[in-house]
C-alpha cells in the first residue's frame, strides 16, 4: 500500500517561497508509469490541480501556476518536492499530495498539511 505524507511550514510570508515535501513509502516514485502530484484547496473553493512530476522524472505544471511552480524529486529518499515561489495570501490553502498510474487520476493521496501566506 502507497503512503503520502506532506511536511512543511505551516506560516509563509507574503512574497516567500513556500516549499512542501512528500515522502513516499510503500512504493517507489521511480515505478513505470506513476505520476506524483500536488493538488491544493484554498478555503471555501475546489481542488486546483498544481503539476505533477512523472516516474521518468518529467515535469508539467498548471499554466496558471507555471511561472511560480517548481517540482523536483530526490529518488534516495522517495521524496518529490514543490516549491511556489512569490506566493500572496491567495496561495493559502491545504496543499495535498497524490499519485496514479494515469496523469490526472489519483489513487493514493497524503492527508494534506494546511499552508497559510500572512505576514
Amino acid at each position: 500500500q502507497v503512503q503520502l505524507q506532506e511536511s512543511g511550514p505551516g506560516l509563509v510570508k507574503p512574497s516567500q517561497t513556500l516549499s512542501l515535501t512528500c515522502t513516499v513509502s510503500g512504493g517507489s516514485i521511480t515505478t513505470n508509469y506513476y505520476y506524483w502530484s500536488w493538488i491544493r484547496q484554498p478555503p471555501g473553493k475546489g481542488l486546483e490541480w498544481i503539476g505533477y512530476i512523472a516516474y521518468s522524472g518529467s515535469t508539467y505544471y498548471s499554466p496558471s501556476l507555471k511561472s511560480r511552480t517548481s517540482i523536483s524529486r530526490d529518488t534516495s529518499k522517495n521524496q518529490f518536492t514543490l516549491q511556489l515561489s512569490s506566493v500572496t495570501p491567495e496561495d493559502t490553502a491545504v496543499y495535498y499530495c497524490a499519485s496514479g498510474v494515469v496523469a490526472g487520476t489519483y489513487d493514493y493521496w497524503g492527508q494534506g498539511t494546511q499552508v497559510t501566506v500572512s505576514s
